[in-house]
């Protein structure tokens, strides 16, 4: 078993190897070329490539058959581009939200069906909820993926919910389509419980220039916090204020 399973790893790294070159090369690559390379027999390599382009990591050119890049390759190195450059422009926002409200402020970003924290800045308040950096949870559990699911294409919902597979029936669709609308009229997700009890998230989305969200701006505080006018008067309009702003640096213009 043990010895199964260094072959797998081997496997893998030599995958990644792979891909890694055809990715970063100028030039196509054939698959002699990629053989010597990585050390690997010709079929084993043959193997591999069939498997990456099977995945749309790398495609074969019909012309020639060599390999370069595909789309879901592309699609791989634009996500790690937008997320560090959400980690970058978004660090000083998160830090004025965190001094104006002196609550906890995330960045998270969408992977698959759940949400992603990115990254923080903590409050120094004394009761504050836990901290959910490099934690996960599914998109219709929270604002932030709620606001969202909200701004991306309608039937973006459906293939979603198909992913979710026995998830799906912890969403009541009619609903959830409901305060779509509404997140969608406001520009503002407000969520009460769904990241634990007695805990509130409050998003905003992050736009590009062609109006795609990249992410959400989350505030995440104890519920107790979060109530009547500090909410509606205080955080909403900041929040919305902000992410207006940070999405400006992505070229966004709101209309």
């Amino acid at each position: 078993m043990k010895e199964c399973r260094t072959g797998s790893l081997v496997s893998i790294d030599k995958a990644l190897d792979i891909f890694e070159l055809v990715a970063t090369s100028e030039e196509p690559q054939n698959a002699m070329s990629l053989a010597r390379y990585t050390g690997m027999t010709s079929g084993k390599t043959l193997g591999v490539l069939h498997l990456l382009s099977d995945r749309g990591f790398i495609e074969q050119s019909k012309g020639n058959g060599e390999y370069t890049i595909g789309v879901r390759g592309i699609r791989l190195s634009q996500a790690i581009i937008n997320n560090l450059s959400i980690l970058k422009y978004a660090k000083p926002v998160m830090e004025r939200l965190e001094k104006e409200h002196d609550e906890a402020i995330y960045v998270a970003v969408l992977k698959e069906t759940d949400v992603f924290f990115l990254d923080m800045v903590d409050t120094e308040q004394t009761i504050k909820a836990t901290k959910l950096i490099g934690q996960s949870f599914p998109f219709f559990s929270n604002a932030a993926g709620k606001v969202i699911m909200a701004f991306e294409p309608r039937d973006y919902l459906q293939r979603y919910l198909v992913k979710l597979g026995r998830r799906q029936s912890q969403v009541d669709i009619e609903s959830f389509q409901q305060e779509m609308q509404t997140i969608r009229d406001t520009g503002v997700a407000v969520d009460f419980g769904g990241l634990g009890d007695n805990v509130t998230s409050v998003a905003v989305a992050i736009k590009d220039y062609a109006g795609k969200v990249l992410g959400a701006l989350t505030l995440i505080a104890p519920s107790f916090r979060i109530i009547g006018e500090r909410l509606e008067k205080e955080i909403i309009p900041s929040m919305v204020a902000n992410a207006q702003l940070l999405s400006s640096r992505f070229g966004y213009a709101a209309i």
